[in-house]
């Protein structure tokens, strides 16, 4: 019994020291804001009626066909 009683005590200052070191950074560290520019290709924007697009087409992120 003292073996768990040992081992949720180490977990709790774990715990303790992983809550604290978010607080710190929450307190401690400013963002800076920038701009992102993100570049659309022009077949994204310009595709003709029905989907279909002139040339070769890159795959698209995040869909697997």
């Amino acid at each position: 019994m003292p073996s768990l009683i040992r081992f949720l005590v180490f977990c709790g200052v774990v715990v303790g020291l992983v809550y604290g070191a978010m607080l710190a950074l929450v307190l401690f560290v400013e963002p800076t804001p920038r701009e992102i520019t993100v570049r659309v290709p022009t077949e994204r924007i310009n595709q003709q009626p029905g989907g279909a697009t002139t040339g070769d087409t890159a795959p698209t992120i995040g869909r697997s066909d």
